[in-house]
């Protein structure tokens, strides 16, 4: 057995040899056979080979492929790395302290050195530094942040001609299944793209407000890892659609559940974030509702919100016997559906928030509701989500 390994692995190594002579000879080959006979040589006549066609290495790419690089070249010069450092304090020995750094990703937005992250990823840093396309670092200062909606803005003091804006595109109409693409800096590697599909639309996910919830997030499947937090979700024409914030795992690592903020969310807080550092949301009081044919339905209130005040009705809960045994469960038999607010029909919960946003607490707004199979208008008076 050991015999015939080696004879196997000579002829590879041969075979090797004369496969790198064919590609790298531009004149025709002439190739001899020959084999023992007796005490003398016998050789075949000499077969002849015409110099392969080259072709254009990209006439090779697929269409799917092509997209690919389109994407990355469009737009990797406009994702920057995120290095932060901070210091914390033992809260019963205040003069015991220990440093340690954090890093995240983040795209450029204007020429004016103002970046897009997520909030968690310079929450306590004591200092910022922002690495641009090209290596070069800056310091950064936060300029404003939201920490219910894990937004920052950060700005650097850098050449207009080294800063690529990165191209928004809108998350109105996002499709499940839509190839998606995510770039970052996951473990420090900048400049890696991965990709993958919406998997599902309208995920609620736990804010870093107690709480509160952050509402309509997208899950994709496209790999996200430590390190891709605050970096761009970008669709097939390289245009921001999200900003990737968490993951779904039992190890920190990707497991093929990430989740990002949908960007036309996002797009409404800049300008606000930039001129005032902050964000007054208006509150409607609804926490959790579920798509469906006949509307939206109204699962949870906060207690005492301005929607429970004003009468809406969520998922209430009943007792059911079962032998000897008195359980409690869910019931929503009673709850309202949502099919409009001030006219404008609502079919998704992002459209929902968007238009509650496009208000200011105090503002009152009309929902058209279906009660029981009975449609009925309720005024609510929106409060302030701070």
């Amino acid at each position: 057995m050991k015999r015939i390994f080696v004879c196997c692995l000579l002829s590879a190594v041969a075979g090797g040899i004369a496969a790198a002579y064919l590609l790298n000879n531009d004149s025709p080959v002439h190739i001899s056979t020959a084999f023992a006979e007796g005490p003398a040589l016998r050789t075949a006549p000499p077969v002849t080979l015409a110099n392969p066609p080259y072709a254009d290495p990209e006439t090779l790419l697929t269409p799917e492929e092509q997209t690919h690089i389109h994407v990355y070249e469009l737009s990797n010069r406009s994702v920057v790395n995120v290095n932060t450092r901070f210091e914390s304090h033992d809260r019963f020995f205040p003069m015991l302290s220990a440093q340690g750094e954090g890093s995240g990703s983040g795209s450029v937005i204007d020429k004016n050195g103002h970046i897009l992250t997520n909030y968690h990823v310079v929450e306590d840093a004591e200092e910022i530094q922002v690495m641009l396309f090209g290596g070069k670092a800056y310091p950064a200062n936060l300029v404003g942040y939201d920490a219910g909606h894990d937004i920052a803005i950060l700005k650097v003091d850098a050449p207009a001609d080294v800063l690529f804006p990165i191209t928004f595109g809108t998350s109105q109409n996002l499709k499940v299944g839509q190839r998606v693409y995510a770039l970052g800096n996951p473990f420090g590697l900048e400049g890696t793209m991965t990709t993958g599909i919406i998997s599902n639309l309208n995920r609620t996910l736990p804010s870093r407000v107690e709480g509160h919830d952050m509402q309509s997030i997208i899950q994709t499947d496209a790999a996200l890892n430590p390190g891709n937090s605050g970096g761009p979700l970008l669709d097939t024409n390289g245009r921001l659609i999200g900003m990737n914030v968490a993951i779904a795992t039992k190890s920190g690592q990707n497991a093929g559940l990430g989740f990002a903020i949908p960007v036309s969310r996002i797009a409404r807080f800049i300008p606000e974030l930039i001129a005032n550092g902050k964000i007054t949301r208006p509150d409607l009081g609804i926490v959790t509702v579920n798509e469906t044919d006949k509307g939206l339905q109204i699962v949870r209130l906060n207690p005492g919100g301005p929607a429970e005040r004003a009468g809406l009705r969520g998922w209430g809960r009943r007792e059911v016997k079962r032998g000897p045994l008195v359980m409690t469960t869910n019931d929503s038999s009673k709850a309202d559906y949502i099919v409009a607010i001030d006219g404008q029909p609502v079919v998704k919960g992002d459209t929902l928030i968007e238009k509650i946003e496009e208000h200011k607490p105090g503002d009152t707004v009309m929902l058209s509701v279906l009660r029981e199979g009975q449609p009925t208008q309720v005024s609510v008076t929106l409060g302030s989500d701070t």
